[in-house]
């Protein structure tokens, strides 16, 4: 609720009180027993643990801090009384030992702990040191073991091996070091490697030099600088600390090298103020600038202005587009810029949409971004809108209703839109066969989910759902639903939502969308008049149901309110408060209920701005429906940050689903089949408040 926009940190719980009266007495008898010389302290520091449970913790404890000598204790002591959790504590000392490993060490522990998900953890790390002490032949003996192969640096080195190993990696290494984020040695090191062997060419570092610049990534940006010149990777420093003081300092120069900087101070700085950049591309840069170099300046300036929801953002991506015909060639902008060439053109036109443009802009996309339903549907909208004037008007309708029925049956926003499209009801899946006790018990007996609830119930969610994610691997739909059971019958609601969202086929959408608390929940949206089913998609999408939930921003409990608006919202409807309340279930329920309530009347019961408003707060999309006046669904899809696009989709696609889940558990008759209409919960439009509308409520934090 009203977080801070950056990136949302993974919720965390409260750390879990574990340390018992009987351990710290323990503890403090071992420290008296050292005093008075009766222990040595290598013999206290050795000493166990009063329970399995507080074992594991102050195992994790200790490699935190980097205690070798207590975690090796801890270790043996772990392994001798068959600790079911043991492999993790031996993960822990291996990790903190790996910079003196040899490989028959890591062997050692491989075949100690084979299939587990600690052992392709520790591959991970193996992977990474092998990576860095640059032996080759040892990393790619190993990387085929590697099961979740989910680390960019890794695959990154394993490129590198098969390189020096003979083979053609050119074209699988420019992809995945085009896709680098963040700057690391592995990616760098293959990089250079094949900049030298002429594998990657000068064009090949400009063009990622662009890319992480427009990326808002300038060490990146530099990294590629360097494959050219040192000399060029100083210019790159120069212009990403002060874009505006490069380009006066560039004034008048023309030669490539030039151009090339020039191009990426432009993208620099049309990310703080894209109006100069146009101007500048407009006059001073006009006749300078090669075309396809402009062409990506207009980008980055379009980019940003359509981020900033400019009327004019649409016209500059045009003007790259119109550079880019002039320079005949096919520039492979980045997906995120496509994206939102897509964003500016839908919203363009006073809220009539370029769906010429839109359709040209999701073309460019890769493949699979194409596929992405998000896509999928505008393309097809587009297709629709263009068919009513096309000279093949049924090949184009085909089309579109053909991509439209490829989504339709999908339970998210796009797709539950793409059947309101179609003229359809959102149907429900029918339930599944309930669960055999056979399937039941192969789940309760899995060894990986039992580890991973563990660890949950210790505090560590964070290496308990690593287990468990890496548990579902391989599970086909029955299997899944069954490993979901067990998350929703030990309420672990994260678990058992994420798990069953996996299914392909078998969809339990009471499983999905489960009703905890539902007779406090039901009582309370009651009483101040909130829709059940929004508040339920709201709670879903904010902490899935986990009480002592807590963000990297400090948004905690059911509903993440934050602390000052929690002290506010009490205030508001005299409810005594002290911040320790802030995670208590009822408490936490009647301020994040009240606090939507007051967003929701202050925009006009629009359910779609609200939950932008809890999410982002309020001021911002205030801001946001300035302008023309817009399809409730184009107006979410301009959101200008992406978690809260994403949120807002969810919360509302949520909130419809639980409308039906509600009515069904509610003991409906018939059961209800169909889902109510999604159209009709976002509204028929979204525009500037009206003026026969109250005010803002600007005391709203």
């Amino acid at each position: 609720m009203n977080k801070e926009i950056s990136r949302k940190d993974t919720l965390k719980p409260f750390p879990q009180p574990v340390y018992g009266p009987a351990l710290l007495a323990r503890r403090a008898l071992t420290a008296l027993a050292v005093a008075a010389g009766l222990l040595s302290p290598c013999s206290a520091a050795q000493a166990a643990p009063s329970s399995p449970e507080a074992l594991i913790v102050e195992a994790r404890d200790a490699f935190r801090k980097k205690d070798r000598q207590r975690l090796a204790g801890l270790r043996a002591t772990a392994v001798s009384q068959n600790h079911p959790l043991a492999l993790w504590i031996d993960y822990w000392d291996t990790n903190l030992r790996l910079s003196t490993a040899k490989v028959e060490d890591i062997e050692s522990f491989y075949q100690r702990w084979p299939g587990s998900y600690v052992e392709d953890r520790l591959r991970n790390d193996w992977l990474l040191e092998l990576g860095r002490r640059r032996d080759w032949p040892a990393l790619a003996a190993d990387y085929p073991r590697f099961r979740m192969n989910d680390d960019r640096e890794v695959v990154c080195y394993a490129l590198l091996a098969d390189h020096f190993a003979g083979k053609n990696v050119r074209e699988a290494a420019r992809k995945a070091w085009f896709a680098q984020k963040e700057a690391d040695d592995g990616c760098a090191l293959m990089a250079s490697t094949l900049y030298d062997a002429k594998q990657f060419t000068l064009p090949d570092a400009w063009r990622r030099a662009r890319l992480a610049i427009d990326a808002n990534r300038p060490r990146a940006a530099r990294q590629a600088g360097l494959l050219i010149s040192p000399a060029v990777a100083g210019e790159i420093d120069d212009l990403s600390e002060n874009a505006a003081r490069f380009l006066v300092r560039k004034k008048g120069s023309a030669d490539r090298q030039t151009q090339e900087l020039v191009t990426l101070a432009l993208m620099r700085l049309a990310a703080s103020d894209p109006d100069t950049v146009a101007h500048l591309l407009n006059t001073q840069w006009a006749e300078s600038l090669r075309p396809e170099l402009a062409a990506w300046a207009w980008a980055a300036v379009g980019k940003q202005s359509a981020q900033r929801l400019l009327p004019n953002a649409s016209e500059h991506f045009q003007q790259a587009a119109l550079l880019a015909a002039k320079a005949n060639v096919d520039i492979d902008w980045a997906d995120d810029t496509l994206a939102w060439k897509t964003r500016a053109a839908l919203r363009a036109n006073n809220g009539a949409p370029r769906w010429q443009h839109v359709i040209q802009a999701i073309n460019a996309m890769n493949p699979g971004e194409q596929r992405d339903p998000t896509w999928v549907y505008w393309k097809a909208r587009g297709l629709q809108a263009l068919a009513k004037d096309s000279s093949e008007p049924a090949a184009l309708t085909t089309q579109a209703q053909e991509m439209l029925n490829g989504i339709a049956g999908q339970y998210h926003f796009y797709g539950m839109l793409a059947a309101e499209e179609l003229g359809r009801p959102i149907t429900l899946p029918s339930a599944p066969v309930p669960l055999t006790p056979a399937e039941r018990e192969a789940a309760a007996q899995h060894a990986g989910l039992s580890r991973a609830l563990q660890l949950i119930s210790l505090g560590m969610r964070s290496e308990g759902n690593r287990e468990w994610n890496f548990s579902l691997r391989g599970m086909d739909d029955r299997a899944l639903l069954a490993a979901a059971q067990i998350g929703c019958d030990r309420e672990v609601w994260d678990r058992c939502i994420n798990t069953s969202d996996r299914t392909q086929t078998e969809i339990d959408l009471a499983q999905r969308f489960p009703t905890p608390f539902r007779k406090e929940l039901v009582a309370r949206t009651r009483e101040i008049g909130l829709d059940t089913a929004y508040v339920y998609g709201l709670i879903r999408q904010e902490s899935r149901f986990i009480m002592d939930a807590r963000s990297g921003v400090g948004a905690s409990g059911l509903m993440q309110v934050m602390p000052a608006t929690a002290r506010w919202t009490a205030k508001r409807i005299g409810l005594p408060f002290t911040p320790s309340m802030i995670t208590d279930r009822d408490t936490n329920l009647k301020i994040g209920t009240s606090y939507l309530k007051l967003v929701l009347d202050d925009l006009g019961g629009s359910q779609i701005m609200a939950a932008a408003a809890y999410n982002a707060g309020p001021g911002r999309p205030r801001k946001w429906r300035e302008g023309p006046r817009l399809e409730p669904a184009i107006w979410a899809e301009n959101i200008p940050f992406g978690e809260t696009r994403d949120y807002v989709k969810k919360v509302m696609s949520n909130a419809t689903l639980y409308a039906a889940v509600l009515g069904n558990t509610g003991g409906a008759s018939p059961p209800i089949v169909h889902a109510p209409s999604l159209k009709a919960r976002i509204g028929k439009s979204i525009g500037p408040r009206e003026g026969n509308q109250p005010p803002p409520d600007t005391e709203l934090p």
